[in-house]
């Protein structure tokens, strides 16, 4: 029996790879430009724009960045005074992150730059291929951690 050759064209991981670098870097120059912020920080950003303080374990959970970039960009958004650092009630050695006023005021600029470029790439696809492609999303996403 021949080994079935790999074609990166129809080989799903790479296709959700490119897809996803193209995307990212579309918006990045976008946010760099005008905002100051690396796609890491805008991800952060974007998660604490939620509401909820959460420690550096939880961001790396959420935006599924690896710890040294989360905490590189955590940094950098603490510099700039975007994000404070609170202490955790029931463990000393953890902090919580969340807006300061002034990363809440960026936020609120960036948010409307955000859903803009969300709106024009879904110019490209109905409201049914959108939905299909969430649901195939989560579903991958979770093949993907169930696997094993």
């Amino acid at each position: 029996m021949a080994t079935k050759k790999l074609n990166l064209d129809n080989f799903l991981p790479y296709r959700l790879s490119i897809a996803s670098n193209a995307l990212s870097e579309r918006i990045a120059t976008e946010y760099q430009s005008r905002f100051g912020l690396k796609i890491p920080e805008w991800r952060l950003m974007a998660v604490l724009g939620e509401g909820k303080p959460l420690t550096q374990r939880e961001l790396v959970a959420a935006t599924r960045m690896d710890k040294v970039t989360v905490n590189r960009a955590a940094k950098a958004l603490a510099d700039r005074q975007l994000i404070a650092r609170l202490a955790h009630a029931a463990d000393g050695r953890s902090h919580h992150l969340e807006l300061t006023e002034t990363g809440r005021s960026l936020y609120d600029a960036i948010a409307p730059t955000a859903l803009a470029s969300e709106a024009r790439l879904e110019a490209n696809i109905t409201p049914e291929e959108r939905s299909t492609l969430l649901t195939i999303l989560a579903k991958l996403t979770a093949a993907a951690e169930d696997y094993g």
